[in-house]
């Protein structure tokens, strides 16, 4: 049986690490403890004779394939990018909400929807605790839901007063450890892919405290990217702007980084490479296939969002908030839009999807000695 010293050779020592914290998260949630995450955000020993070498920590990993199969039929995945029962466009029909929030916020509209509607008992978001800088957090009141809304760049206090090296990913899968002490049974999870993929394992395991997500919301993602001194050092002479004079930021099909002055600045994300993180370029779900319901900025109108209901638990819930809490893009501003939407995701998942097979491919090669030094084919 393989355990999390296979994980740490098979995974993390290739540079495939998601940071996710499913491993952490399931070794932590029953109390064993073996396992933690270290400053620089990789799972480790935290008590290696806790361990029981159970073995479950690998079979959750999302790069580990053992329980691909089962996955799917978790979701009711299918081919090319996941189930689709339903695509629109959408934003909160509340003007707060919509300021607060990413894209027209559309997620956190969906959250306190359900909340009212008695149907959640809370969230699993990140919140901001500095400038690039989350947290995962349990949020169990509108206000609480509200205040982890958006993804906003803040220098309100000063970069000196945080760490020096920022990324825009959260480890939200360890709130899971919480709902078991908190007694929270029906939460939504709000997750990155890798995110989505890990947590859905530890249902097909039936392992606690999984049997508490009753939402899982998938979020687009092209990456991670970290935002160190030097990667904010290139990004101001790539964008032509000074951090002082940054509003927020946000990702679609570039990185857009709006000034206080209005203007925005738009930053290709090919050449971004610099800031990514490393594992990132070995994940193939651009549009978050395990969800139940999948959201991004990519192919909607400016201040809109586009979701994909993928199962039969994330239509009625978005069915149900639509023309309450949630408001739909009229067809009749572009009839072809949803067709529009969808060949643009299918592209960006396709493409996503390639890369990350060619990465596997090279780093396979090296693997077994293809390639010289120099990055060449050795001569047969």
């Amino acid at each position: 049986m393989k355990t999390f010293s296979h994980l740490i050779e098979e995974v993390q020592n290739r540079g495939l690490c998601h940071h996710c914290g499913g491993c952490v998260t399931f070794c932590t949630a029953i109390n064993y403890g073996a396992l933690e995450l270290c400053e620089d955000g990789r799972p480790c020993y935290k008590d290696k004779e806790k361990c029981i070498d159970c073995g479950l920590c690998y079979s959750i990993c999302p790069e580990i394939g053992e329980m691909d199969e089962e996955v799917k039929r978790q979701a009711s995945w299918s081919p090319p990018m996941g189930a689709v029962m339903r695509l629109m466009a959408g934003r909160a029909s509340d003007p707060e909400v919509r300021a607060r929030g990413t894209d027209g916020g559309l997620v956190t509209s969906l959250l306190i929807h359900l909340l009212d509607r008695g149907l959640i008992d809370g969230a699993i978001v990140s919140k901001r605790v500095g400038p690039f800088h989350r947290q995962p957090w349990l949020a169990k009141s509108r206000e609480e839901i509200l205040e982890a809304a958006g993804f906003h760049f803040d220098i309100s206090h000063g970069m000196k007063h945080f760490s020096e090296i920022y990324s825009t990913f959260s480890p939200s899968v360890l709130a899971l450890s919480h709902l078991v002490k908190g007694h929270r049974n029906r939460v939504a999870f709000v997750g990155t892919p890798c995110q989505i993929n890990a947590v859905r394992r530890m249902e097909a395991l039936g392992i606690v405290p999984s049997d508490s997500i009753k939402f899982l919301f998938g979020l687009f993602c092209t990456g991670n990217f970290y935002f160190g001194v030097e990667q904010r050092r290139v990004l101001e002479k790539i964008g032509n702007f000074r951090w002082e004079d940054v509003r927020k930021i946000n990702v679609k099909e570039e990185l857009m980084v709006h000034l206080h002055n209005r203007e925005v600045r738009y930053l290709p994300l090919d050449k971004l490479d610099f800031m990514k993180r490393y594992a990132c370029q070995y994940c193939d779900d651009y549009s978050a296939e395990y969800a139940d319901l999948s959201f991004g900025g990519l192919g909607a109108p400016e201040g809109w969002t586009t979701v994909i209901a993928r199962t039969p638990r994330g239509c009625p819930a978005l069915d149900d908030a639509t023309g309450d809490n949630v408001e739909s893009y009229s067809y009749k501003n572009n009839p072809r839009w949803a067709f529009q939407a969808m060949a643009k995701v299918l592209e960006w998942s396709e493409k996503k999807k390639q890369h990350a097979a060619l990465q596997h491919q090279e780093l396979e090669n090296k693997a077994a000695g293809v390639l010289d030094s120099s990055g060449c084919e050795k001569p047969g």
